[in-house]
């Protein structure tokens, strides 16, 4: 990949992060799918410039909220990346923003029994070890959306925790700012999304400061950080087809693989299937066709 004779700073599961000066960052989403904390061998195509364009598109969409975000304009960003704009590989799949001293949470909503808050509730009637009605099922609403915060490993798996021990980590001011934005921001979207007939179950936001001000941070609602459930599809007690990567980790939990490393491979139609899948999420979202956002390439 063209780095651009930028320093690179960081490889996570799916994004590469390279220093701009002293005050920006590049954010380079690849196309690598990551399921139960293992990055997959196969890519996925155009997965990362769906993040991206996602991101892009709920920035926009929230408007006044405070983002880190600069651009993903390959013309934006090659006034700080001089190159970048003959760099079509990197088109599309870029966001330049502003550095962030980020908030040691990832920071959680719910609004339906899903995912890790299932498999507890199942165990023992708890969500984030926090109380919930008894006798929801999957995919039942919360009588409100909760936030659920949980710990940021450096290795491993993050550790749900509840609002106490988040207070513990950062405090209690704080903890308050960083769930009425989260709950806020949940709350835009559902509405936008209920518009086109969807439903959102949960998300992860990253938030982090800014010039001392709380910004959000990295992406924001894509298939790889939230469960978005066709209304018409979603019946308690049922797992409903979705446009996030839960399909995925379906597939896997088929399969006879302790969920660490090495990865199973994976086929090429799941492959062409998860593609689509992201594509689908978002074509349905944002009323675009993906031909459209940058770095398409034509033949």
């Amino acid at each position: 990949m063209t780095t651009l004779g930028l320093t690179h700073l960081y490889s996570g599961k799916v994004r590469d992060l390279y220093a701009v000066g002293d005050d920006h960052l590049l954010m380079v989403a690849s196309d690598r799918l990551s399921a139960f904390d293992v990055v997959m061998n196969e890519p996925i195509p155009n997965k990362g410039r769906v993040l991206t364009g996602l991101t892009n598109f709920w920035v926009h969409e929230f408007d006044q909220v405070p983002t880190a975000l600069v651009s993903c304009d390959p013309d934006v960003i090659d006034t700080y990346v001089p190159g970048f704009g003959e760099a079509v590989e990197l088109h599309g799949r870029t966001m330049l923003v502003r550095k962030a001293e980020m908030l040691p949470l990832e920071c959680i909503v719910r609004a339906r029994l899903a995912g890790q808050a299932y498999d507890e509730y199942r165990v023992s009637g708890t969500v984030h070890f926090m109380d919930v009605p008894a006798g929801l099922s999957l995919t039942d609403p919360f009588p409100r959306p909760m936030f659920t915060p949980s710990t940021k490993a450096e290795t491993g798996h993050d550790m749900n925790i509840d609002l106490t021990t988040a207070a513990a980590i950062v405090g209690e001011e704080l903890l308050d700012a960083a769930a009425a934005l989260c709950l806020e921001l949940f709350t835009k979207a559902s509405d936008r999304l209920a518009t086109q007939g969807l439903v959102l179950a949960d998300t992860k936001f990253e938030l982090g400061f800014v010039d001392g001000q709380l910004v959000v941070c990295d992406e924001v609602l894509t298939p790889d950080s939230s469960r978005i459930w066709p209304a018409e599809a979603v019946v308690s007690g049922q797992t409903p087809p979705s446009y996030d990567k839960q399909p995925f980790r379906d597939w896997l939990s088929t399969l006879d693989w302790d969920r660490t490393p090495p990865p199973p491979m994976v086929p090429q139609d799941i492959v062409a299937i998860t593609a689509g899948r992201y594509e689908s999420a978002y074509e349905r979202i944002t009323g675009r066709a993906i031909t459209t956002w940058f770095g398409e390439t034509k033949d």
